[in-house]
């Protein structure tokens, strides 16, 4: 049986700022231009069936759940950020699956496990929550591997963005940004074992840097 997660209570100022802070979102939301490539077979399964782990860069989060729309978990840290982050998540229609690589990381696998057997798509950001930046923690291979389910690489390009100065360099694109979100092609995890599943971390990881380049690619061709 899985463990009860530690519910966090959040006072009322932070209540209030996901709320003003989610306002403000929405405003500058509805000013960036939005192109999705790739998604019509994602979104053309029937439902509860044939789910996929998708994988996205930590600081890329922000302008790839703007134009994320299938049902999906998504794992984040058990502290209070991680709450945070939860309250957003499902103003997005989405939900957290709370653990790390760096603590509660079996139980997050556990129940995203569950996630994925009940038909839900789960999501990872292999490189959180403190990174190196663009790193490639082998949860959600050895997630995929146990579930026989395809890995998504998913990433954007933003033409103008502010970059905090946070290790994941965490891009909040500006007004009127051109975002290009790419959901790359579904690879299935071939491994005998979550030790050769896991092994494949590099190789994932440079997927999601080529997957990157088409998408810089496929932005600059729409800008010219």
């Amino acid at each position: 049986m899985i463990e009860a997660r530690r519910v966090v209570v959040l006072d009322w100022k932070l209540r209030w700022s996901i709320r003003l802070g989610w306002v403000l979102l929405r405003a500058l939301g509805a000013t960036w231009r939005l192109r999705i490539v790739g998604r019509a077979p994602l979104d053309s399964r029937a439902p509860a069936s044939d789910p996929v782990i998708y994988c996205l860069w930590h600081g890329q989060i922000l302008p790839i759940l703007w134009g994320h729309r299938p049902r999906t978990g998504v794992v984040v840290s058990e502290h209070k950020d991680g709450e945070i982050i939860t309250r957003i998540l499902e103003r997005f229609g989405m939900f957290g699956v709370r653990g790390s690589s760096s603590r509660g990381g079996t139980r997050a696998l556990l129940e995203a496990a569950q996630v994925v057997r009940a038909g839900d798509d789960m999501a990872f950001t292999p490189d959180g929550p403190r990174g190196p930046r663009h790193s490639f923690a082998p949860g959600a291979l050895i997630l995929a591997h146990r579930a026989e389910v395809p890995v998504v690489p998913l990433v954007a390009s933003v033409d103008r963005a502010w970059r905090l100065g946070s290790w994941d360099g965490f891009e909040i694109p500006k007004p009127f940004a051109r975002i290009t979100v790419l959901y790359d092609t579904p690879r299935r995890v071939v491994a005998d074992s979550p030790r050769e599943a896991a092994a494949q971390s590099g190789h994932f990881a440079q997927l999601m840097h080529d997957a990157l380049d088409r998408a810089d690619a496929l932005a600059k061709e729409a800008r010219d």
